[in-house]
């Protein structure tokens, strides 16, 4: 399974623009500190400027030691890596304030002996580095609860298109098991490979695939409906590769269904079309609405509401579900990118 979480390393989270904006900020923000705290000697503004380049290669040089380690540090516990980066930066530390020391003619601060700056410096590294892990880890710690809960949010909304259509799917079989056996055992293995996928939990998968799902759904339907349901495909040749929210499509077919062969004595047309639209592939579900007078089909829209949920969720906003009503017909259009 391939659920939609946060990186699985918490070092991913560091080679991101926001996250590497602010360490700089950060820096800069110590380096100011550092120049206006009483005793700094010289100029401050000299003493700023030293203090900044000094900070910034010691915060780059860590970043990209960790960067080098990533596929190393992949498996390694967070906990850990957490100690590892604070002793890179300490190493760092030392390895930058020996160059400094090195130029101590330019330095302000370096008339305090060798072992007093390098004690100096080990301080501010240290203090500094375990703030900056404690605000890390709840950081992480805070996105991992945004993960599980994200992802019990989706556990919940796929938990809600199950039950009816499983009580119609069962009543189907009932009236099919003496009559036409045949016909039932292939409801019943539809309705488990359906199940299979629900239960599986959200994750992506091949385009193809899932209007396989759509398509097992849809049989089902139609030994309930039998002529009342008139189907119509239109797909590409061949389809696109790309990967899909599990289950994303069946909840609107059984929209379609639902409201608008349903509620017609004839039934009605439903037609499921897959084509490219520029850089992206449209995936559209459209069904003849019931003529007027027609008695609605109960419901709340539950479905449509989540399988909106679902995708724009499972596809990290990527990916749309836009609904019109055109020339009489209800039309859903899931759009995805083809990248």
């Amino acid at each position: 399974m391939t659920p939609p979480v946060a990186p699985p390393n918490p070092l991913d989270v560091l080679w991101q623009a926001p996250v590497l904006t602010a360490v700089v900020l950060g820096g800069e923000g110590l380096a100011l500190v550092l120049a206006l705290a009483p005793g700094a000697s010289g100029d401050w503004a000299v003493y700023f400027g030293l203090a900044s380049l000094m900070i910034q290669w010691v915060v780059l040089l860590s970043l990209g030691g960790l960067y080098a380690m990533r596929s190393s540090l992949s498996a390694v516990p967070p906990q850990r890596v957490a100690w590892i980066a604070l002793g890179l930066l300490l190493a760092n530390t030392w390895v930058v304030g020996a160059c400094a020391w090195m130029l101590r003619g330019a330095w302000p601060a370096a008339n305090s002996g060798w072992q007093g700056f390098l004690l100096q410096l080990t301080a501010i590294a240290l203090t500094v580095g375990l703030l900056a892990l404690a605000a890390f880890q709840n950081f992480w710690r805070a996105r991992r609860l945004a993960v599980l809960a994200k992802q019990s949010e989706l556990e919940a909304l796929q938990a809600r298109i199950r039950p009816h259509f499983l009580f119609n799917t069962l009543n189907t079989g009932a009236a099919l098991v003496h009559d036409q056996p045949g016909q039932a055992e292939r409801l019943l293995l539809d309705l488990a490979d359906l199940f299979r996928a629900a239960l599986s939990g959200p994750r992506d998968i091949p385009l193809a695939d899932e209007l396989a799902l759509a398509r097992r759904y849809l049989e089902i339907e139609s030994l309930r409906f039998g002529p009342r349901l008139r189907l119509s495909w239109d797909l590409a040749d061949p389809l696109p590769d790309v990967l899909m929210p599990a289950l994303s499509i069946q909840p609107l077919v059984e929209n379609a269904i639902r409201h608008g062969v349903e509620p017609a004595a004839d039934g009605a047309r439903v037609e499921v079309a897959v084509k490219e639209c520029g850089d992206a592939v449209c995936i559209v579900i459209a069904n003849d609405l019931p003529p007027r007078g027609a008695a609605a089909a109960p419901g709340h829209h539950v479905g449509l509401a989540s399988a909106r949920e679902r995708i724009e969720a499972l596809s990290r906003g990527r990916a749309t579900l836009d609904t019109e009503v055109r020339d009489g017909r209800f039309i859903a259009t899931i759009r995805m990118p083809l990248d």
